[in-house]
């Protein structure tokens, strides 16, 4: 049985590493940890700006990893378990966590702050410049 994909199109000439990148991102189906991306407006000459914020609490700076791999942006947690506890209820899991976020060309992270339990990651698309490039025809004779 065949699958149509969105990228079946003859127009549509390498997009193999999208439709790779829409397969990945359709499995990854954790909702661990919560997290929000807002739109941040465009402010006196500054591009608009997205902001991730993702829900830590619990997780030192230093169990936090946030990186750019190619063209995707991978926030990690690591907690370590502390020692022998003798726990009534535990509620609370020492969860490890990795959330991947694809990025668009041009994307870039401009930071990343932790603060009352929330993570949070400032990104911004500066405006691509517009080109135009003329292709010359070869005439063979």
């Amino acid at each position: 049985m065949s699958r149509i994909t969105p990228f079946a199109s003859p127009l549509l000439l390498g997009f193999d590493a999208m439709e790779k990148t829409l397969e990945r991102i359709s499995k990854a189906s954790d909702g661990y940890p919560p997290y929000n991306i807002e739109r941040i407006a465009a402010d006196r000459g500054a591009p608009e700006r997205l902001r991730i914020t993702l829900a830590v609490a619990g997780f030192s700076e230093e169990e936090l990893d946030v990186s750019t791999e190619e063209n995707q942006l991978v926030i990690r947690g690591r907690q370590v378990e502390q020692g022998e506890r003798d726990y009534l209820y535990r509620g609370i899991a020492a969860r490890q966590f990795q959330r991947t976020f694809v990025l668009a060309d041009g994307m870039q992270v401009l930071g990343a702050g932790l603060k009352n339990g929330l993570l949070s990651v400032d990104l911004i698309r500066p405006e691509p410049a517009r080109m135009v490039k003329k292709i010359n025809i070869s005439v063979s004779q």
